[in-house]
C-alpha cells in the first residue's frame, strides 16, 4: 500500500474526493487548511491503484503551481490484509514515477559508475585469466551495467528521448571502458590462452541468446514489480561484462579471430537484454500518462522492437554461419 499526501487548493476538495472514491481508497482524510487556502489531503491506496490515482491527481495539480503530491510506502498496516489483497498487491506494477526515479539514478554517467566499471572489469579479467569462477561472479556483483539497459527499455516505453539518449551514452561509455581496460591488461599481461572460462566467452551460440533474453526479462520484471534486483543484476552482468572483458583481452593479444567471437557474443547479449526489457514493459502496461504521449510511445516501442528483432535475427544468422564454418 501507499500513503499519498496531496496539498491543493480548497476548491479541489470535491475532485480529490471523487478520485479517492473512484479508485476505492482504503482511507481518505482531510488535514488543516493554511492561510493561502491550501489544504492537506491524505489517501491510502493499494499498489495496484497507485498509478491511476497519481495520473488523476496530476491532472488536478497541473493548473496549481503551488500544489504538491507526495507518496510514501506503507511498511506495516493493521489490521492485516487478506490473502487475496496481498496476492493482488504482489502482482501490481510499480508506478511509472517510481520506475523512472530508480532507473534514472542507476543510469547516470558519473565518476561512481566509471569506477565501478573499472573495478568490475579488472576483477572479471583476472577471474577469466585464472579460470576462477568465484572471482568472475564477484565481478558480476560489482558490475553496474544493469542500470543503463533498463533505462533504455523504460525510456522507449515512455517515449522519453532524453532518458534513452542518456542511457545509451552511459552503456556505451561503460562497455568502451571495460573493453579498453581489458585490452590494456591483455597487452601488459602476456598470459596463455588456455583458461576454459576465457575461451568459452569467444563462442556465441543460440543458448547465449536464451540466457541474455531471460536475464533481461527477469531484470525488467524485477524492476516493474519492486522485487529485489540483486540476483537479477548478477544475471545481467553474466550476460554483458565477461564478454566485454574477453573481447578486450583478445584484442590485447592480437587474436582477432577470438576477439570477433567475443564481440559477437557481447552484441547478441546487449540486443537480447534490451529486447526482453522492452517486451516486459510492454506486457506490464508501462507507458506515459497522457493519450498523445501514449500514441507516440506506442509507435516508438513498435519501431524499436522491430529493429531489435531484425538485429537479433541477423546476429543469429551470423552465429549459424560461424558454427558451420568451424
Amino acid at each position: 500500500m501507499k500513503l499519498i499526501e496531496v496539498i491543493v487548493d480548497e476548491g479541489s476538495l470535491k475532485t480529490v474526493t471523487a478520485i479517492a472514491e473512484k479508485h476505492d481508497a482504503r482511507d481518505f482524510r482531510l488535514g488543516a487548511k493554511d492561510e493561502n487556502d491550501m489544504r492537506l489531503m491524505r489517501l491510502v491506496v493499494t499498489d495496484d491503484s497507485v498509478q491511476g490515482v497519481l495520473d488523476a491527481l496530476q491532472s488536478v495539480l497541473g493548473a496549481q503551481p503551488y500544489a504538491k503530491l507526495l507518496v510514501y510506502p506503507v511498511d506495516i498496516s493493521l489490521p492485516k490484509q487478506t490473502e487475496e489483497q496481498q496476492e493482488k498487491e504482489s502482482q501490481a506494477t510499480q508506478a511509472r514515477e517510481a520506475l523512472y526515479k530508480e532507473v534514472q539514478k542507476n543510469s547516470r554517467l558519473d565518476l561512481n559508475y566509471l569506477v565501478l566499471v573499472m573495478l568490475s572489469t579488472v576483477v572479471a579479467a583476472i577471474g577469466l585469466i585464472e579460470n576462477n569462477v568465484a572471482v568472475v561472479i564477484g565481478a558480476m556483483v560489482i558490475a553496474p551495467l544493469l542500470g543503463p539497459n533498463l533505462a533504455f527499455g523504460l525510456g522507449t516505453a515512455l517515449g522519453d528521448l532524453s532518458l534513452m539518449k542518456n542511457s545509451l551514452k552511459t552503456l556505451f561509455a561503460g562497455v568502451l571502458l571495460a573493453v579498453s581496460l581489458s585490452a590494456l591488461m591483455g597487452v601488459l599481461w602476456p598470459f596463455p590462452l588456455t583458461s576454459p572460462e576465457l575461451i568459452s566467452r569467444t563462442d556465441a551460440g543460440l543458448d547465449s541468446i536464451a540466457l541474455a533474453f531471460a536475464s533481461g526479462a527477469a531484470a525488467a520484471l524485477s524492476l516493474s514489480t519492486g522485487l529485489p534486483s540483486v540476483l537479477v543484476g548478477v544475471m545481467v552482468a553474466v550476460a554483458l561484462l565477461p564478454p566485454a572483458a574477453t573481447f578486450g583481452l583478445m584484442l590485447g593479444h592480437a587474436r582477432i579471430d577470438l576477439a570477433s567471437g567475443a564481440a559477437l557474443l557481447l552484441a547478441v547479449n546487449v540486443v537480447s537484454v534490451n529486447l526482453a526489457c522492452k517486451l516486459v514493459f510492454l506486457l506490464k502496461g508501462v507507458g506515459p500518462r497522457t493519450w498523445w504521449e501514449k500514441e507516440t510511445a506506442k509507435k516508438a516501442m513498435r519501431r524499436y522492437i522491430f529493429v531489435w528483432v531484425v538485429t537479433l535475427m541477423v546476429l543469429g544468422v551470423v552465429i549459424y554461419i560461424r558454427t558451420l564454418s568451424i
